[in-house]
């Protein structure tokens, strides 16, 4: 019998032939201009935009506006564990890790986070949000919860690693409960951490607790999913 065979759109070869490229081009680069890529596959300018855009939903490379489409870092793979911290981890992994102090406030705490840090009465939250950069650019937004009764040790922060700022205070967390999701970005969340509006964030949420077992912090990131993956590790494994 015979099957007809089915043709694939010319505008999903170029995009399969411009994934295979990718590998000549170092994080940050721009690609060739939609003219000069468009003479290159024999094509017009609307099927080289469309097959753009397929690597643009795949997060491989962003289109800057009177820029050009520059090229994304592969994803990153974070072991979650419970003595996992953020600066200290991505640092050995060669990364350049940044922290940047957007807000700090103090507010009445939210139910949830009244019971996850097992606050007293009408204890109140200091909250702490800070954008997180790895060579530079942008890939996480965190937003830390304290008991309010735990100011003073937060009072002298202004940047840099939350939990090397703790250690300094003799003060060493560990990670008792992560809870992982996804969802779309706001528009402000999306600006922030220069990405597209379609392209989903992945969400993780950590309480962690101090060396008597006390609830600590609470913290609730999201970090770009095209960037991105959790690779949560038992504690034995951990421990190999």
């Amino acid at each position: 019998m015979n099957m007809s065979r089915q043709v694939v759109p010319r505008y999903l070869e170029v995009a399969d032939a411009l994934r295979n490229t990718l590998g000549d081009y170092v994080s940050g680069d721009y690609l060739p201009s939609e003219l000069q890529l468009a003479q290159r596959f024999a094509v017009n300018r609307h099927t080289l935009r469309r097959a753009v855009d397929v690597l643009i939903s795949e997060g491989r490379v962003l289109r800057h506006q009177g820029r050009g489409t520059c090229v994304l870092p592969t994803p990153i793979v974070y072991p979650v564990h419970a003595g996992s911290t953020y600066s200290k981890t991505l640092e050995g992994m060669g990364f350049r890790s940044q922290a940047v102090l957007l807000n700090r406030s103090q507010r009445p705490a939210k139910p949830d986070e009244a019971k996850e840090l097992a606050l007293n009465g009408q204890e109140q939250v200091v909250e702490i949000t800070t954008l997180r950069l790895l060579n530079e650019l942008p890939i996480s937004l965190i937003v830390h919860c304290f008991p309010s009764r735990r100011a003073q040790v937060l009072d002298a922060y202004q940047g840099g690693s939350l939990r090397s700022h703790l250690e300094q205070k003799a003060i060493a967390l560990t990670r008792a409960s992560t809870l992982i999701g996804a969802r779309a970005p706001s528009q402000q969340e999306a600006l922030q951490l220069l990405m597209p509006r379609h392209t989903p964030v992945l969400s993780i949420r950590t309480l962690s607790r101090d060396a008597q077992g006390q609830p600590f912090e609470l913290s609730n990131s999201i970090s770009r999913a095209d960037r991105f993956k959790y690779h949560v590790i038992s504690g034995d494994q951990h421990e190999q």
